[in-house]
């Protein structure tokens, strides 16, 4: 008897590159052989470097990360994505992450470090108005922290944090400073774990450790993001960051690993010990999604998803497959 393998949908999100047409990709996954499989364009959009599902999964949103930012919602039929509507402005100007939730999409702009709130329709649809909630600010780099860059919107214990990485702060959405990191941070990404949070330091190479304390978080260690030089004397950017059990990862650029970390406990605090790193498989491995013990990294610079097999126990890991792709900036899987 022949059985049927489990195949997970993954929404692949990027930027334009050489002939290939830019838009949100459809990617299969076969889980039981670790190994991909068809893929098609899904839409036409314009540089969507950020995706998110709609909680009840009937919605895929994507950012064009333009001068001009748009946010745009697709209905998700099976392997199918239709415009649900038109696309609507981000409420600034280069947007490279969102958030959805049951009754609105929050947006970073980084351009302008710009948060932005999109209310929902009924349906999922955008209603096409926007609430901005604009920053002021700088940091030491003046390369990089020359003026606020909003790169990550998130929840901490159901209060909305805004991180931006121009300003090394981590702020309210509505205003307020939720926390501050080290000068030179730039903080791209967080995570919450047990206890605390977890912040990926893009221009110091580092994950921050936050600890709630007197209505704010503050930092109370921080380790290097990686163990693995960066190539030619150059420089470590970590991106994403995410949790899973009791490990937090982090994808690093330069290096062009996954770094993981054990997370344990003192009196409730969250803490962290480099455990391993994997090499992606790619080059500037800008975000990932874990399934389990299965890692799908997005390489951009090398224009190709590798699939990964991340020991829990180790950290370490091995590729087990990989497969061309335009400038992927994005893996979105589709848990239904």
């Amino acid at each position: 008897m022949t059985t049927t393998r489990p195949v997970t949908r993954l929404w692949i999100g990027g930027y334009a590159d050489g002939d290939a047409p830019e838009g949100i990709w459809r990617v299969d996954l076969d889980v039981d052989g670790a190994t991909f499989g068809d893929a098609e364009l899904a839409a036409t959009v314009a540089a969507p470097s950020f995706l998110a599902l709609h909680p009840a999964g009937h919605t895929l949103y994507a950012v064009s990360e333009t001068g001009q930012g748009q946010v745009s919602a697709f209905v998700v039929d099976g392997a199918t994505l239709t415009p649900r509507g038109e696309p609507v402005p981000s409420g600034g100007s280069g947007p490279c992450h969102l958030l959805a939730t049951a009754d609105a999409v929050l947006v970073a702009n980084y351009n302008d470090g710009v948060a932005a709130e999109l209310p929902l329709l009924a349906d999922g649809g955008l209603t096409g108005e926007v609430r901005t909630f604009p920053h002021s600010g700088t940091g030491p780099d003046p390369e990089r922290q020359e003026g606020p860059h909003a790169h990550f919107v998130g929840t901490v214990g159901g209060a909305r944090w805004v991180v931006d990485l121009g300003t090394d702060e981590l702020r309210l959405l509505e205003g307020g400073i939720a926390a501050d990191v080290p000068p030179g941070t730039g903080p791209r990404h967080f995570v919450e774990v047990a206890g605390g949070v977890v912040v990926a330091g893009e221009l110091d190479s580092t994950v921050h450790v936050l600890v709630a304390e007197g209505g704010k978080h503050r930092a109370v260690e921080q380790h290097p993001a990686t163990a693995t030089p960066a190539p030619d004397g150059g420089r470590n950017y970590p991106s994403h960051i995410t949790a899973t059990g009791s490990r937090v990862i982090v994808a690093v650029r330069g290096a062009d690993v996954l770094s993981t970390f054990t997370v344990g406990s003192n009196d409730g605090a969250p803490v962290l010990a480099h455990l391993a790193d994997t090499p992606t498989g790619g080059a500037w491995p800008r975000h990932f999604a874990v399934l389990d013990d299965l890692v799908v990294v997005a390489n951009q610079n090398s224009s190709e998803l590798t699939l990964l097999r991340l020991d829990p126990s180790t950290g370490h890991g091995t590729v087990l497959d990989r497969r061309p792709h335009p400038a992927p900036a994005c893996v979105l899987p589709d848990p239904r």
